[in-house]
């Protein structure tokens, strides 16, 4: 279960799953719309009041906001279902 405010590691695994170039403008637009909440929220949530659910899907999902590439980015790249636009 997710935190208050934050988006659910099974709706999170669901977005990332299927190929960007699979989905609408509009799904491609409310993914990122809600991945930009989750970051702001993960950002404003202080690591002690976050359950360890939280802090695993913060840490595999790449909501450090350090600039670096998630694992969850990074294993999409591998399997070739990235988005060309990244690195």
């Amino acid at each position: 279960m997710a935190d208050t405010g934050r988006q659910s590691m099974t709706d999170k695994a669901a977005a990332s799953m299927k190929p960007e170039s699979q989905k609408s403008m509009t799904e491609q637009a409310g993914d990122k719309a809600k991945g930009m909440a989750d970051s702001v929220a993960s950002t404003m949530q202080p690591q002690s009041e976050k359950s360890a659910t939280q802090k695993a899907g913060d840490t595999v999902s790449g909501n450090s906001n350090e600039g670096q590439e998630s694992l969850m980015e990074k294993a999409k790249q591998t399997m070739g279902m990235g988005d060309a636009e990244k690195k």
